[in-house]
């Protein structure tokens, strides 16, 4: 049960109340932005709620037990601290959001509703709409190993060991041509071997897209030219100059586990375990053909 602080329960129980709605907005890359439904600014925390946003929110949800619950928030992309290039570049994703009633002509009177953080993001028309997930969320997570055959680790994590900055798995590439920043022409990777890069990570090391990072869907040569598809196209432009280093990328396979990065010993699957075609399978006796021998 939720208690309300002494001076905002006695403002609601008044005969007309002044609340409003603010949003406490914490990215991964530690900015901290704040918003409100209020049609002036409002601070408190040493942050403040920025009225320009134009938010509204949607009826938020709840429910007992393990429920995630959630809300909506749109608005339109009218503040200067919010860019659709860093939505499209995803420094809003999983950043976590608290939602405050407000009193706007007493701050200090204020109640914390919910913590969560952003889940979905969709942009269209110069506007924004943005899911809110409560913290029960995580609970609706997979947790622990899969067994399967593939491996089930990140290439260059903790469990799979192999070291990214390796000479023979990482190439430093210099644009030459780009189309629609998803379909790049490079130079710098000749002496490595058509599809190595396939799976793997293009992290741009200048010009708009610096520090951003894309995974490389194909590698091939096309009419002499090396070129790279990307899976997504990159939210900012991306011009002949431009440099990034390029990740060897890995299919989870047992085989390219141990002839593409010789990681026998750490590859985290179970390739020898039987698929669902030895599962739906069934004995039956032999015939004098096969030696009377029992088969599968």
């Amino acid at each position: 049960m939720r208690t309300l602080p002494t001076d905002l329960a006695a403002h609601l129980t008044g005969e007309a109340t002044t609340m409003c709605r603010c949003w406490k907005l914490t990215r991964k890359d530690g900015a901290v932005l704040g918003f409100t439904d209020h049609d002036r600014d409002l601070a408190f925390d040493g942050v403040t709620f920025e009225a320009a946003s134009g938010l509204s929110a949607s009826e938020a949800n709840a429910g007992t037990g393990f429920s995630t619950g959630g809300m909506e928030v749109a608005g339109a992309l009218s503040s200067d601290r919010i860019a659709e290039a860093d939505l499209a570049a995803g420094l809003y994703d999983h950043a976590r959001i608290e939602t405050f009633a407000v009193n706007w002509q007493a701050p200090a009177e204020r109640l914390l509703l919910r913590t969560g953080h952003v889940g979905e993001v969709l942009r269209e028309d110069g506007a924004f709409r943005v899911e809110i997930r409560g913290l029960a969320a995580a609970l609706d997570q997979p947790q622990g190993r899969s067994f399967r055959a593939a491996c089930d680790a990140e290439l260059g994590d903790v469990r799979c060991k192999v070291d990214l900055t390796a000479g023979a798995l990482r190439g430093f590439a210099t644009v030459v041509a780009s189309e629609d920043g998803k379909y790049l022409t490079l130079s710098g990777l000749d002496a490595f071997a058509v599809g190595w890069f396939e799976r793997g990570r293009a992290m741009f090391t200048s010009g708009a897209n610096t520090g951003r990072a894309g995974v490389v869907r194909s590698h091939r040569i096309v009419d002499s030219a090396l070129r790279v598809e990307l899976w997504t196209a990159m939210s900012g432009l991306v011009a002949a100059g431009d440099t990034l280093t390029v990740t060897a990328g890995c299919d989870k396979r047992f085989s390219t586990c141990r002839a593409k990065f010789a990681n026998t010993l750490n590859f985290r699957g179970f390739p020898h375990m039987p698929g669902n075609d030895f599962s739906l399978g069934y004995a039956r006796s032999g015939s004098q053909n096969d030696g009377g021998a029992i088969v599968m």
